[in-house]
């Protein structure tokens, strides 16, 4: 199965995530297909990108998002 995922980057305890594309049996921060945005809860005004075009179009393609992703595209899109 295909998931919309976060992907942990950045420092010990500065921690910032890449919104990725990836087949559910590779590891959290392993091998992904595409990547489609950028979130960083540390920021200044918690920075959050994504290309909706894109999500919409792999979710139109069965791919599942994780509960956190689901709730940062609905932020995104308001």
């Amino acid at each position: 199965m295909v998931k919309i995922r976060l992907r942990r980057m950045g420092a010990k305890k500065a921690p910032f995530y890449r919104i990725v594309v990836a087949d559910s049996r590779s590891p959290r921060d392993g091998r992904f297909i595409e990547e489609i945005g950028l979130y960083d809860p540390l920021a200044d005004s918690e920075k959050l990108k994504v290309d909706l075009e894109r999500a919409r179009y792999w979710i139109a393609n069965g791919a599942q998002p994780t509960d956190t992703v689901r709730a940062l595209l609905k932020k995104a899109e308001a």
